[in-house]
């Protein structure tokens, strides 16, 4: 499966198809900083809800890169469970590292307050909480972008409505006052955290929200990959 792993990444990075997502989040994440500087925490917070969906785009990209033929193949190899683990554990990797990028970018560009002012957190705890929501929103997009994928789909245009579904789902729903936050994951929630006061329970309690939903969501996409073979 590792190998199965290193030649997905490696067809994503060698084919040109990461530049598209990454610059994408660069570019929006240009605009965001681009507005004034702000505390770490609560400018990291804002970040995570706009790579959420760049991360899924991501994630839906990696995945069809690899031919139909060259997927049924692995299954064949390696077996059909650990064929679809290797597809969600590159997404992972791949998220990982556009993650990397937007936690250094802020600091690049000057978006981001580096000395401590009276009244807000320190920075280094800052930092942490940003750590935090970055990697809170990376199992759900990667969730989001396998169910796109075009082994989920078979179509292009399912596959973009099922990411703009989700994408806006996860901001509408996420608004305070939502009558049903629980259909998606709490990327809102996390950035409204950051922003204010976190409490170590809140801390916990998004996490599990994160965790659950993730795991409800892999279920779902494991399900319809084995119907659809």
């Amino acid at each position: 499966m590792t190998a199965l792993l290193r030649l997905r990444l490696a067809g994503f990075l060698r084919t040109g198809r990461a530049v598209a997502p990454l610059l994408t989040g660069l570019v929006a994440l240009g605009i965001l900083y681009g507005g004034g500087r702000a505390q770490p925490a609560e400018a990291y917070g804002v970040s995570a809800v706009v790579l959420f969906p760049v991360l899924a785009w991501q994630t839906k990209v990696l995945l069809d890169v690899e031919p139909d033929g060259q997927r049924r193949l692995a299954q064949v190899t390696v077996g059909a469970g650990r064929e679809r683990a290797a597809g969600l554990l590159a997404a992972t990797v791949a998220a990982l590292g556009t993650v990397a990028v937007a936690l250094v970018f802020p600091w690049l560009v000057g978006g981001v307050t580096g000395p401590v002012e009276p009244g807000h957190r320190p920075v280094g705890v800052g930092i942490a909480l940003g750590l935090w929501a970055h990697l809170l929103a990376v199992p759900p997009s990667v969730v989001l972008g396998a169910l796109a994928s075009r082994a989920v789909t078979r179509s292009a245009g399912y596959g973009v409505a099922v990411l703009a579904l989700g994408g806006v789902g996860a901001v509408v729903l996420g608004l305070t006052g939502s009558v049903a936050p629980w259909l998606v994951p709490p990327i809102m929630a996390t950035a409204r955290a950051t922003a204010g006061d976190t409490p170590a329970a809140t801390v916990t309690l998004l996490t599990l929200w994160a965790a659950g939903w993730s795991a409800v969501a892999a279920v779902g996409y494991l399900w319809w990959r084995r119907s659809r073979a």
